[in-house]
């Protein structure tokens, strides 16, 4: 069956499916990581795992993705600078905090994560810099290598921009400019003291952020066009736009097939910002007592293209959505009665159709969610009636594995259900202090820490062989 996917370069649906064989080439703009990335950067991911599970599980297409890292520009060396770190050290923290947070919720490896400072990415820049002067596309001013986006009479058209209000010989040297102020963007910056910098383009300096995704896209994904490229709806303009110029005016072929974007996350009906307290990341929600499988939930419950009102309530009411669906599932296990209902069968097919049709429409993932649980209550119904055999439980399961597939919550609790409550190295810590407690006959110590272990959801076990852990 034929997936529709919206596309902001055309602003309507269309139909989808690779153009090289059956692979799809997909880039995904990753984090800048100059802090630790937070619930509104992990929706979009989580998004775009959605659209990649759902490519590669529902329609059999092989996937190639690239998720890059910017790690050079205004933000990362402002922070690396008042840290008072080098550039890769100062990165490298939040790089692994990512890698941290993406296997907490789920998020499927990607097959390239390059770092834009990496020395092949840089030489792709360099070759597209070079491109670029060769058709006519650029200038150099005061060190810096500028593209001129009057030599490119197409720019504007993903952001819809009113060429005709763009500013003639204007140009702006930030990374990040104002919505709608197109002007001539800076390709490649010009040295500073105490600034990382190159020698690979004529004048040494540094990329400009832009450049940098334009450069990893095309050398890890083309030829172009690619497929899809991905990103939150706040990257359109400018980014977005800028990469199609750069990319369009080297290559002199269209850059990308497909523009997904997600919408924004809002916190309680306020858009997220540090003044307002509001950016919370994964170890914030966790230490507040929720799992990564119900933020997982809770960000994907609404279709891409609609903002999402994360709220501490909404937030529950996911971790209760996922609690009646494991419940679900461990009724199924708990049948007994032998036999095969037919009417089970045909619930099962009607609810996978219809999560299919869902996820086929533009990704919606709200009707697939419901067409999950129009399921959950068929099942408590037959279970309740006594109208489900031993016989219907393979095919009940194995419907949810492929809802799971798409979606990947449930296997994400079973994973978390499977870890201890405790770290496995302080539990062990643990029973030797109270082996240590017991030797002295400190019984009362020994009880306290058996006690607190039981609280935290860990049982001691004694036995001639020693002491052994279980999860309560």
């Amino acid at each position: 069956m034929t997936m529709r996917l919206y596309n902001t370069l055309t602003r309507q649906e269309e139909p989808f499916a690779p153009a090289l064989e059956n692979t799809v080439r997909m880039y995904t703009c990753g984090l800048t990581v100059y802090a630790r990335g937070h619930i509104g950067n992990f929706r979009t991911f989580i998004c775009i795992d959605v659209l990649r599970r759902t490519l590669k599980y529902l329609q059999g297409h092989h996937v190639r993705q690239v998720m890059n890292f910017t790690d050079v520009d205004d933000r990362t060396i402002a922070g690396a600078q008042k840290a008072g770190m080098g550039l890769r050290e100062y990165t490298e923290q939040y790089i692994a905090a990512f890698r941290e947070d993406a296997r907490a919720l789920g998020l499927e490896a990607v097959e390239e994560m390059p770092r834009a400072t990496d020395e092949a990415n840089l030489r792709a820049m360099a070759d597209v810099i070079a491109a670029l002067d060769a058709n006519g596309h650029t200038y150099r001013s005061e060190g810096s290598v500028y593209f001129k986006i009057s030599t490119m009479p197409g720019y504007g058209r993903l952001a819809r921009l009113d060429v005709e209000g763009m500013k003639p010989g204007a140009r702006v040297d930030s990374d990040s400019y104002a919505k709608d102020d197109a002007r001539d963007f800076v390709l490649w910056k010009a040295a500073k003291a105490g600034e990382p910098a190159w020698d690979l383009v004529d004048p040494p300096g540094r990329p400009g952020w832009h450049l940098e995704c334009s450069a990893m896209a095309l050398r890890l994904l083309g030829p172009s066009p690619i497929d899809i490229h991905a990103g939150g709806i706040d990257l359109i303009f400018p980014h977005h736009e800028n990469e199609i110029a750069q990319s369009e005016g080297a290559t002199g072929t269209q850059f990308s097939r497909f523009w997904m974007h997600v919408e924004y996350l809002i916190v309680d009906e306020q858009k997220m910002s540090k003044s307002l307290g509001n950016t919370y990341t994964i170890p914030d929600v966790v230490a507040k007592g929720y799992r990564p499988s119900a933020v997982r939930y809770l960000l994907l419950s609404a279709h891409y293209r609609k903002q999402l009102n994360f709220t501490w309530a909404s937030l529950g009411q996911a971790e209760e959505a996922l609690r009646r669906l494991t419940d679900c599932l461990a009724r199924v296990g708990t049948v007994t009665r032998p036999g095969a209902h037919p009417g089970v069968t045909t619930r099962v097919g009607e609810a996978r159709a219809a999560f299919a049709a869902a996820m086929r429409d533009d990704l919606n993932t709200a009707a697939a969610l419901g067409a999950i649980f129009e399921l959950v209550r068929a099942i408590n119904s037959a279970i309740d009636a006594g109208e489900i055999g031993t016989a219907d439980v393979p095919g009940i399961t194995a419907a949810f594995d492929e809802f799971d597939l798409v979606l990947g919550v449930l296997s994400l609790r079973r994973a978390e259900d499977e870890q201890p409550p405790v770290p496995v190295a302080e539990i062990e810590r643990l029973i030797e202090d109270r082996r240590g407690a017991r030797r002295r006959r400190e019984f009362a110590a020994a009880d306290r820490i058996r006690d607190d272990l039981a609280v935290r959801g860990v049982l001691l076990e004694d036995s001639p062989a020693g002491t052994h852990w279980k999860k309560k």
